[in-house]
């Protein structure tokens, strides 16, 4: 069994950014968008308490919404550890707050039975070794008497490189490292890349890990080369983006891949935004990538006193309640080994196939890839059978199987109505 075949199985997991950039509440690279000098802002590091912080509701959340893992910011770019590390007092444990958030975090979602995954952000704007004046995403770039001069960057390499090593060996078994993210000279070598997956791999044998060592949500790195690096990682990271084919190597082989996603426009809290995107929008995103053969990360980013925003929770709760209804045509499934038809998409597994009809047609519903006379359908969301129609409006296409949608126009689940098709045992 490969590593990697319960994350394609799972389809579907949640993204959480959280750290010191939720008290100012816009977005998790304020530091840089502002330029907003260190001194600026570490009285969010001395004011960080997050009262309403309950991973155990986080997870709870996430389960009933049909997830199946996690990935949780340990560390973002700003350089704020939200575990107990021996290598910096920048770190959730040294402020009001007082606990090791990422301890709590992988106890509280393995206990509700989901995979356990660590961000851990390549970049460091706070250490004092990592690149300020030249680096284009620094916050200190270009500010007058800031330079490079002193700063070494192999002794950032050995921080980083020994954090990545206690989050291996002090927080139980890790399903993925989600590394974030390689740009200009900054890429596989420059990060000690194979060294890095050498000791994650040593350590952490089941961990996947993604494709940012050497590349970023711009660029799929060397696993669609044919030929990937030892440290290729696991899986392409699109970053809202879902590709428009999938992703395959240059050999037309299928590339395993998640689409990390933002509901609103912004990772981290935000308190302005509230450009939310709908759940029935959502479900339909997450069905395109399973079509195309890859993953969904749905992010959200919860605020300053440690609660996903309401607006997150009810979205949550409206695609659980489909995916407790649909989830089989989600897990465990992938490509329908045919073209996208007209009223929606098509997720397979084995032998079986699920028909997402996301448009209601005029007469009945044509199912392509398949022979009639060999088929039983069945409505997804109630297990009832979808009886195949053949009369005169379908005579002229008998190559096409057909159901029919019953007296009502509309369709039953407006966001996502799927029928079950699979081989007729009968025959």
């Amino acid at each position: 069994m490969s590593r990697i075949d319960w994350f394609q199985a799972a389809r579907f997991g949640l993204f959480i950014h959280w750290g010191l950039y939720a008290l100012p509440a816009r977005g998790e690279w304020v530091r840089s968008v502002e330029r907003m000098p260190e001194e600026d802002y570490l009285p969010f590091f001395r004011e960080f308490s997050a009262p309403d912080f309950d991973p155990r509701a986080w997870a709870k959340a996430a389960r009933q919404a049909g997830m199946k893992y996690a990935v949780f910011t340990a560390k973002h770019h700003d350089g704020f550890c939200l575990f107990d590390s021996a290598y910096t007092d920048f770190k959730s444990t040294n402020t009001p707050f007082g606990r090791d958030a990422v301890r709590e975090y992988a106890e509280a979602f393995r206990a509700e039975g989901l995979k356990v995954g660590l961000y851990y952000s390549l970049l460091d704007w706070h250490h004092p070794d990592y690149p300020h004046a030249h680096d284009r995403h620094h916050p200190d770039r270009g500010r007058p008497g800031v330079t490079d001069a002193g700063r070494d960057f192999d002794l950032y390499l050995d921080y980083m490189h020994a954090q990545v090593r206690e989050l291996c060996t002090n927080y139980g078994p890790i399903d993925i490292f989600w590394f974030d993210f390689s740009y200009d000279d900054l890429r596989g070598p420059a990060w000690r890349a194979a060294e890095l997956v050498g000791m994650v791999r040593a350590l952490q044998p089941q961990a996947l890990i993604d494709n940012r060592l050497e590349a970023s949500g711009e660029g799929f790195g060397s696993l669609i080369t044919g030929a990937p690096t030892e440290y290729s990682g696991d899986f392409v990271s699109p970053e809202q983006i879902i590709p428009p084919q999938g992703i395959i190597d240059c050999r037309g082989r299928d590339v395993p891949w998640e689409a990390c996603v933002t509901m609103n426009n912004h990772w981290g809290y935000c308190a302005e935004d509230g450009h939310f995107k709908p759940a029935p929008l959502l479900i339909r995103k997450l069905v395109e990538c399973v079509s195309k053969g890859g993953n969904l990360l749905l992010n959200v980013g919860p605020d300053g006193r440690g609660r996903i925003p309401a607006a997150s929770l009810e979205i949550l709760r409206q695609i659980g309640a489909w995916m407790e209804k649909n989830g089989e045509s989600i897990y465990g499934c992938g490509k329908a080994g045919f073209g996208k038809p007209e009223h929606g998409r098509v997720t397979r597994r084995g032998d079986t196939l699920y028909y997402h009809v996301l448009d209601a047609p005029i007469g009945y519903i044509p199912l392509p890839g398949v022979r009639p006379e060999a088929i039983r359908a069945t409505w997804l969301h109630n297990g009832q059978e979808a009886p195949l129609q053949r009369d005169w409006i379908s005579g002229n296409y008998p190559e096409l199987a057909f159901v029919p949608l019953g007296d009502d126009p509309l369709l039953p689940d407006p966001a996502d109505t799927v029928i079950r098709v699979e081989p007729d045992k009968s025959l």
